[in-house]
């Protein structure tokens, strides 16, 4: 599992990608993507998950910690390229009324 990060070229959206397994080994690595990003409840998140090959419940925890961290109701996160099993695990949890999903 690796997780990396970028910013776009004006510093407001956070891009994070995720491959391989999607789970709690990568709790740190993810929490460290967006740690300590300047004034997070202004900034927009990209979650993009086209490597990612699974996903389980500690990664949907991780994801509601960001979106608490990014501001709550009013964060601006989107869920991009899941594959259609990690697609179902969205769906199934719900996510798509937290999150935005493409």
């Amino acid at each position: 599992m690796a997780v990396t990060k970028a910013f776009s070229a004006e510093h407001k959206t956070l891009t994070v990608d995720i491959s391989g397994r999607f789970d709690f080994a990568s709790h740190q690595d993810f929490r460290n993507a967006y740690e300590g990003v300047a004034e997070p409840k202004s900034s927009a998140y990209v979650i993009n998950l086209k490597d990612a090959t699974y996903m389980d419940s500690s990664a949907l925890g991780m994801l509601l910690l960001l979106r608490d961290h990014a501001g709550g109701d009013n964060a601006r996160i989107t869920l991009k390229n899941a594959n259609p099993d990690v697609r179902k695990i969205l769906a199934i949890s719900n996510f798509d009324k937290l999150f935005t999903i493409e």
